[in-house]
């Protein structure tokens, strides 16, 4: 059977929030490489004006996604520089170590603001311009919403609600033609990761190897995600194997709280004392 030609990028307008760098600045660059139109929002100027200028120029917009109006705000502007909206790809987050018991909640509840709020502000803004016959919302959420390891509570806790969220959304947006999909990265090679398992902690934990399910490459992801918003797919995974662990959850999360035993309480016990900053720096954030 003849392989199917994947639909064409040329000319979807798409809007990529957390478009500074890692995921979002690469997807950018992609997509408009692959003849899309690009709209950009992030938290730093001077990288998403770099971006940008690799992007054909592209709009770009300064936007802190916790911020209900300036999302609004920035959704209008896209629709206006695009002219409409065919794409959304809410995936600014952030990420932090923090244990349960004994860790400092601002982390929690930053991390919870970001990456929960931020998305559904996202989402919320841009459904209705998304919601036609070619329209697509992407909401990018992580293995860790799956499946949970130590020091990573208030990161899974917030992509676990994104995988909500975009499920609900599916749902929602069918009716109109639109479609939803949800996206489930392992560890990729990006500045979250390095910042993320960089920690004197996660460095006891994992014995000073990489991280529990190692580190692929950037690119991966990225011809994950060309793939998924060509075809406007429910579901996107990076590695391969996510696909397949994703059913799997049940069973793989007991597997994986004994394997992390052996060095686990050792690794608390350091990062109850450890000072560690959100993977991306926070607008007001004087942690």
């Amino acid at each position: 059977m003849a392989k199917r030609r994947m639909p064409s990028l040329a000319g979807r307008r798409v809007l990529i929030t957390g478009a500074a760098r890692g995921i979002g600045a690469a997807l950018a660059e992609r997509l408009h490489e692959r003849g899309a139109r690009v709209a950009l929002a992030g938290l730093e100027p001077e990288r998403l004006a770099e971006t940008a200028a690799r992007c054909g120029d592209a709009p770009w917009w300064e936007c802190d996604v916790t911020e209900r109006d300036r999302v609004e705000a920035t959704v209008a502007g896209a629709v206006d520089a695009l002219g409409g909206l065919d794409v959304v790809v809410a995936n600014a987050g952030v990420a932090a170590q923090l244990p349960m018991i004994g860790g400092d909640p601002a982390v929690m509840e930053r991390t919870l603001r970001v990456n929960v709020l931020g998305a559904y502000h996202t989402l919320r803004a841009a459904g209705p311009h998304v919601a036609h016959r070619r329209g697509y919302a992407l909401a990018v959420a992580s293995l860790a919403a799956a499946v949970q390891v130590p020091l990573l509570g208030a990161y899974s806790a917030s992509k676990a609600a994104v995988e909500a969220m975009g499920n609900t959304l599916r749902a929602e947006l069918r009716p109109y033609g639109a479609r939803v999909g949800v996206a489930y990265f392992a560890e990729l090679d990006t500045d979250m990761t390095r910042r993320g398992f960089g920690t004197q902690a996660a460095s006891v934990l994992l014995g000073g190897g990489p991280a529990i399910t190692g580190v692929t490459p950037l690119k991966v992801g990225i011809d994950a995600l060309e793939r998924g918003i060509a075809w406007r797919s429910p579901r996107i995974v990076a590695p391969w194997w996510v696909g397949a662990a994703l059913p799997l959850r049940a069973a793989i999360q007991p597997v994986m709280d004994r394997l992390v035993q052996r060095r686990l309480r050792e690794a608390l016990e350091v990062a109850r004392g450890e000072r560690v900053t959100l993977t991306t720096e926070q607008p007001g954030d004087a942690r």
